[in-house]
């Protein structure tokens, strides 16, 4: 198995004190102070890498902090409406159902 580059090994501890530092509930404010903490850090563990490697290794740290669900719009659930009956010759009753309008992404 081939060894990790430094950026490579950087970027993965980043990702793993992401998730257990609970960052990603912060606000975008103390998420870029967190980042910028973290980068300072990083740099003096990793001091193989430049600036420019930081820099690009910040960026991607910020973007992994904006999930895509997050920007979803949540609304409340919708009572079912019944669309149609129909009586089996057994006399069961089936009815088709739907849950609410489709939400847009």
């Amino acid at each position: 198995m081939p060894r990790q580059q430094p950026i490579e090994r950087a970027r993965d501890e980043l990702f793993s004190h992401i998730h257990r530092c609970g960052v990603l509930k912060a606000t975008p404010a103390d998420q870029e102070s967190w980042m910028t903490e973290t980068m300072e850090y990083l740099a003096e563990r990793y001091p193989d890498l430049g600036e420019k490697e930081l820099f690009q290794l910040k960026s991607v740290g910020m973007q992994f902090c904006k999930p895509v669900i997050s920007r979803l719009k949540i609304e409340e659930p919708q009572e079912t409406a019944v669309l149609d009956e129909v009586t089996t010759d057994e006399g069961v009753v089936l009815t088709e159902e739907i849950l609410g309008e489709p939400r847009e992404a």
